[in-house]
């Protein structure tokens, strides 16, 4: 689990940099309305939908799974088997993959943007990213509690030979 929040906390501090300079700038009403608008829209879609209720609780059963099936693989990659990038089904790796070469497209595409408006999205994405991070804290919290997600861990054993 730390090193998934390693992960996404480097990546709040990054972003956080340029959401500053776009607020330390003079922004206009529409600017202003936008970065309102989007920052909300962020946390409901990324921070609530993409994070709480699907990526959160699979890291966090999947944390779990390692810690009950610990394979020297999977401790010594806890963070990339937690997000599924392998050890999961076909669909469950495919989807973990897309979603991770479409990040790394769109990053690579908001660096264009001009100033503010790089700025103006990196808000957005810092904020639906710290929804993200806090509710992977409060999964873990229930599952040390003894309350583990309700969610399928998608974990497939590789065969033994």
């Amino acid at each position: 689990m730390a090193g998934v929040a390693v992960l996404l906390a480097e990546a709040v501090y990054r972003l956080s940099i340029h959401a500053r300079a776009a607020f330390a700038s003079e922004l206009s009403p529409l600017q202003w309305a936008v970065t309102a608008v989007w920052v909300a829209m962020m946390m409901y879609a990324e921070g609530w939908r993409g994070f709480h209720r699907r990526f959160s609780p699979r890291v966090v059963a999947r944390a779990i799974y390692i810690s009950q099936h610990p394979r020297w693989i999977d401790v010594l990659l806890a963070p990339v088997f937690c997000m599924s990038l392998y050890g999961a089904s076909r669909r469950g790796k495919r989807v973990a993959r897309s979603l991770l070469a479409g990040i790394a497209i769109l990053v690579i595409l908001i660096r264009f943007l001009p100033a503010p408006w790089r700025g103006i999205v990196d808000a957005g994405v810092v904020a639906g990213i710290s929804v993200g991070l806090l509710s992977i804290v409060w999964f873990t919290l229930r599952a040390l509690l003894g309350k583990p997600p309700a969610i399928d861990a998608d974990v497939v054993v590789p065969a033994r030979t």
